[in-house]
């Protein structure tokens, strides 16, 4: 059994999955990569659970945003509190203290920001600065600091550790890759973010591989950097969990109001937005979401999407955060051949935004989620495999082998060959991490599981523009070029 060998190969890096204890992790909101780590440190080698451990490490450790009150009133009693938070840190020049929020807590607006002690950013610089946030368990204090005349009370962090549960080794998963064929392999995949891979049924009742891979189409942002996609689904189909609840690398959107302060930059705080701090931003139920000054952030946001730069705003800032755009549709519109974006936000619906986005998912080739979708039984651990695949954005491997297997025209359009290009790099990475060259995987394998779906997202977007702009791009120069394998 493939389940068998997940155990064998990835040894410690393996958790027994089980859909009650999944719905007792979500009725604490407890995210799926902090589930597993707790299962697997809470849980013995059967993968029986101590749920009274469990139970008094989240008291202790994870609080909800409403104890933040709590410990507030603790610090300024005189006590230090400690617990696992996400931490977002920055330097503020003009006073020159190193300054942080805890976004989860609502961040500096609601009262969760303080300093950071110098001799903590002295021992965890690396950590702190490297990237704009971090997980990790910190020690709070009250303390005052100011003149005697005027006295002013802040919060500062005297302790913090890193939460880092696992070591990436990426040589290690791509030989463990090997053990594994691609069926196998896309089961292994769909297992590691919490879903059940024979619950992918058509319409006879047999598990279709083909509903698996429109499901995993999900993941290329969190592998390939700048991957930027749509997603039109009807209610249900569990596209929001997936960007929100698999890995903390990514931010998720839902409803209310986008600035462009929190999207792109902050020209009052002088640091990036959203987009500079994760690996991709999603816009969830894209119909409901509003946005300050649309204009201005449609065009950053064109620019960023083609340059992955922000500029303006009194910045000049790179980023590499994929951009998502989900929304609801219904069955009536079940068809590529219709404009399906009317109905998405105007920030998103004009043609020259569109066109930077490199493909689509048709959302409802996805099973709606019922019981039978939840993993169960034993796969790889959720926390570890989204550190996987964060990590392998930085490996530019893939995309030599890409370039090296794709037979391109020499006049082939631009935005085209890129958005093809980088989604067959990141269906890549996601199904065959273990190909280092081209002679690693079989011509056949690269045409049918990157070449043909790249091209199929790409060519869904493509359409779409002819629909809402044709005298712009039905036109042969704009037409998705012909690309094989060499």
């Amino acid at each position: 059994m493939v389940e068998d060998r997940v155990r064998e190969v990835f040894a410690d890096m393996v958790v027994l999955k089980d859909p009650q204890r999944s719905e007792y992790f979500s009725n604490l909101s407890i995210p799926s990569y902090m589930r597993d780590w707790l299962v697997m440190k809470f849980s013995d080698d059967e993968g029986v659970i101590d749920y009274d451990s469990v139970r008094r490490y989240i008291k202790r450790y994870i609080p909800s945003r409403e104890d933040f009150e709590q410990y507030k009133f603790q610090m300024v009693d005189g006590e230090s509190v400690q617990f696992l938070a996400r931490v977002r840190v920055s330097v503020d020049v003009k006073s020159g203290k190193t300054v942080f929020e805890l976004p989860d807590f609502g961040g500096a607006r609601g009262g969760a920001s303080g300093v950071v002690a110098h001799d903590v950013v002295e021992e965890w610089q690396e950590t702190l600065l490297h990237e704009s946030e971090n997980w990790g368990i910190v020690t709070l204090s009250w303390t005052m600091e100011g003149t005697v005349a005027k006295p002013k009370g802040v919060i500062t962090m005297v302790s913090y550790k890193p939460f880092c549960p696992y070591s990436i080794d990426l040589e290690f998963y791509r030989e463990a890759r090997k053990a594994f064929d691609i069926h196998e392999w896309i089961d292994v995949v769909i297992s590691a973010v919490d879903y059940n891979p024979d619950g992918y049924l058509d319409d006879d009742g047999k598990v279709s591989e083909a509903k698996k891979l429109f499901f995993l189409r999900r993941l290329l942002p969190f592998v390939e950097k700048r991957v930027n996609i749509i997603e039109l689904a009807p209610k249900g189909t569990g596209k929001s969990y997936v960007f929100e609840k698999i890995s903390k690398r990514g931010w998720l959107i839902s409803g209310g109001t986008v600035s462009r302060a929190s999207l792109i930059y902050d020209n009052a705080k002088k640091i990036g937005g959203l987009l500079t701090r994760f690996d991709y931003v999603g816009f969830d139920e894209v119909q409901s979401i509003t946005f300050e000054q649309p204009g201005q952030i449609q065009q950053a946001l064109k620019h960023y999407m083609e340059f992955g730069e922000i500029k303006g705003f009194d910045a000049s800032l790179s980023a590499d955060a994929g951009v998502i755009v989900l929304g609801n549709i219904n069955a009536e519109r079940f068809d590529i051949n219709k404009n399906m974006v009317e109905h998405i936000s105007g920030v998103f619906g004009e043609s020259a935004t569109l066109d930077r986005f490199h493909g689509f998912i048709p959302g409802w080739e996805i099973p709606r989620m019922t019981t039978g979708l939840i993993a169960k039984g034993w796969a790889l651990n959720t926390e570890y495999f989204a550190e996987v695949m964060h990590a392998l954005r930085d490996d530019l491997s893939y995309a030599s082998v890409v370039d090296a297997m794709l037979d391109i025209q020499p006049k082939a359009d631009k935005r085209h060959t890129t958005a093809i290009k980088r989604l067959c790099t990141a269906f890549l990475k996601l199904l065959f991490p273990h190909v280092q060259c081209p002679e690693d995987i079989d011509k056949k394998d690269f045409e049918n599981y990157c070449l043909k779906p790249a091209l199929g997202m790409r060519g869904v977007i493509y359409k779409q523009l002819c629909i809402i702009d044709a005298k712009e791009y039905a036109v042969p120069d704009k037409a998705i070029p012909e690309i094989k394998c060499k």
